[in-house]
């Protein structure tokens, strides 16, 4: 069985929703990382990067998100979660690692700039930059990348519950999301299903 080291918040969301709509059996850890539980000697044995997500499968440890949202499709073909075309799938991974690479990275930089530079004017400079930045990022998105009536087009897949995760904290960073509204039409629909409603009902619990 699988096991998902997830903390509400984080972009291990997107492989918990993944591994829902998959109808994969799983266990859930949940871990605090307010509480430095990524840092702990017991989970860095798991993810010696000391993040999450990461996902305990019977030949070993996966870590970062675009790999586990490989990894639960490819797994469990039946949900139908990435494309069977060789090129749709290319342009599924693509938008996965545009995700992980600009747009989580844009995030980072409200609360992490310290991984980039030790000046805490430059910090400071970088998270009042998040909003602008993120902006750019999602007009982009909405403009250009998303297909419509899901990321991919008309079938939902694991980019839809990965661009919910990260769409869901423009407000934390202080960007109005109702400049979207095709991303944030999006995010209400993705909110409904009811693998979603599963997920979002365990973080409320």
């Amino acid at each position: 069985m699988l096991k998902l080291f997830h903390a509400w918040g984080s972009c291990s969301l997107a492989s918990l929703i993944a591994l829902e709509e998959a109808g994969a059996d799983y266990e859930l850890a949940v871990m605090s990382t307010k509480d430095g539980d990524q840092r702990t000697p017991e989970y860095l044995k798991i993810n010696p990067k000391g993040r999450v997500p990461a996902l305990v499968t019977d030949r070993g440890v996966l870590t970062e998100t675009p790999a586990i949202l490989s990894y639960v499709p490819e797994t469990h073909p039946a949900a139908g979660l990435l494309p069977e075309d060789p090129w749709a799938r290319a342009q599924a991974h693509a938008f996965n690692s545009y995700l992980c690479s600009t747009v989580h990275v844009a995030h980072a930089h409200k609360h992490r700039g310290y991984r980039w530079t030790d000046d805490a004017q430059a910090q400071a400079a970088m998270t009042a930059a998040v909003p602008k930045n993120e902006i750019a990022i999602f007009r982009l998105i909405e403009d250009e990348m998303f297909k419509g009536p899901w990321v991919l087009g008309d079938k939902f897949s694991v980019c839809d519950g990965y661009l919910f995760t990260l769409f869901g904290w423009l407000p934390g960073d202080g960007v109005d999301t109702a400049q979207f509204p095709t991303l944030l039409d999006h995010s209400r629909r993705v909110a409904d299903r009811p693998a979603v409603r599963k997920v979002l009902a365990l973080e409320a619990a």
